[in-house]
């Protein structure tokens, strides 16, 4: 190995040192202030509301879980394609509405959350938590 490629090696270590040092201080902030007994409480008071809204749109909004559930049993991705990227799997909460009812439906996200249970959401899910 010569010097130039030492000298890539090395910075390319120092990088990923860098990189794994940055993502383990940000975890830890993350950890610290989720573990805030006031964020819990917020938190908590948000995924109610979001299920009673989730209940309250079934009636009007299941026939669209129903059509998502049989293009999966299908494989029918023409149909799936058409529907919200708002897909939030670590939530367990795919939005199973057209794409762009935000604005042309006005409606918020609606889907099941990883439960089973109906749930509606406005804007992203909540990577932040």
């Amino acid at each position: 190995m010569d010097a130039r490629e030492e000298e890539q090696r090395v910075q390319e270590a120092v990088r990923g040192h860098v990189r794994t040092s940055a993502f383990a201080k940000a975890e830890r902030v993350i950890s610290l202030v989720l573990a805030d007994p006031q964020v819990q409480e917020a938190r908590t008071q948000v995924e109610a509301v979001e299920t009673e809204l989730g209940r309250e749109l079934r009636a009007r909004l299941q026939p669209f879980q129903d059509r998502y559930d049989q293009a999966v049993r299908d494989g029918d991705a023409a149909r799936l394609t058409g529907i919200c990227p708002g897909k939030h799997g670590r939530w367990g909460r795919i939005c199973v509405l057209d794409d762009g009812h935000e604005t042309s439906m006005e409606e918020p996200h609606w889907g099941h959350n990883s439960e089973g249970q109906p749930i509606a959401w406005v804007g992203s899910a909540p990577d932040d938590w």
